[in-house]
Order: structure tokens, then sequence, then C-alpha cells
């Protein structure tokens, strides 16, 4: 249930998408295709993490880190919706190299070619109904602009950066 990201890149990552539930950056996906969502998603983002900033710093002087716990009725409201991740952040981290130019997805079906700049406005869906994908899981990737919401890139196994 775990997808790499490797390739053409500085560090070679490992996506879990069964830990992104309690994500603040998951987005839902009845709201991923739409224009004006997405731009206060990028709003808060930014103030999430400003939170995280600041709690981490705060916690750093004071107490040990404590997670927050989730009240019932979120936990029930998590379990209820369908998820998407937007991927750019992982790409990020994963520093792909100035040389890159295009994308391997390999899948359990064979493997499709998109472009880096593609990728980088992808969505990774990770949950239906609360429950991680299984069928053709882990993630199913779709494309922001929502031309691949009916067919989206499934059974992926890694994504290869070259």
């Amino acid at each position: 249930m775990i997808v790499p990201i490797i390739g053409n890149v500085t560090y070679s990552i490992t996506l879990d998408p069964t830990v992104w539930i309690f994500d603040d950056r998951k987005i839902l996906l009845e709201e991923a295709f739409t224009e004006r969502e997405n731009v206060q998603v990028e709003e808060n983002e930014l103030e999430n993490a400003s939170k995280r900033w600041s709690r981490a710093v705060y916690q750093q002087k004071i107490n040990p880190p404590v997670n927050k716990s989730i009240s019932r009725f979120e936990r029930e409201k998590i379990l209820e919706n369908s998820y998407v991740m937007p991927i750019n952040e992982f790409v990020d981290h994963a520093e792909v190299n100035e040389n890159a130019t295009d994308v391997t997805i390999v899948t359990s079906k064979g493997d499709e070619h998109i472009s880096l700049e593609a990728l980088q406005s992808c969505y990774l869906l990770f949950a239906v109904d609360g429950k991680p994908l299984k069928e053709e899981g882990p993630v199913h990737l779709f494309y922001k602009d929502g031309s691949n919401k009916d067919n989206p890139i499934t059974g992926i196994e890694k994504i290869v950066i070259n």
C-alpha cells in the first residue's frame, strides 16, 4: 500500500496513503475540481502551515509534542467522505533534478507517461467513503483540471521521474 517516487530526484521518497486520512492537506473529492475551492485550499494550506509552525515552536519550548485528539463527530465525518491529496508537495520534497522533464507512472496495467509539469498539478485519490483504496489502489491519479475525472490512472505501483 505504498508508492515510491524515484528516479531523477535528490531524495527517493515513499508515499503511504493509508495515513493521509488524518492529514490537513487532504481535499474532499467533490471539491477538488472546482476552481473556487482550489483558491481557498491554497489559503487554508498556508494558514495550516503557519499553525503547525507556531505549534511546533511553542511545543519545543514548553511541552513535548502531543497529538490533537479527533472528536467523534470529526471521526465519523472522515469515514464518510472520499479524499484526494495534491501530489505537488511530495514531488517538491523529493527535489526533482533540473534536467528532469517527464514522468513514468508504473501501473499494474502498464506504464503511463506524462510531463513533469502535468504531474505537479495532479491529485491522488486515496480514500473512498473513508476507506483506503484496495481495488486498483493504493492511489488513483487525477489531473486537477478534471480531464480524466471519469477515467483516472489506477493501479499505481511507483512514480519514476525521468
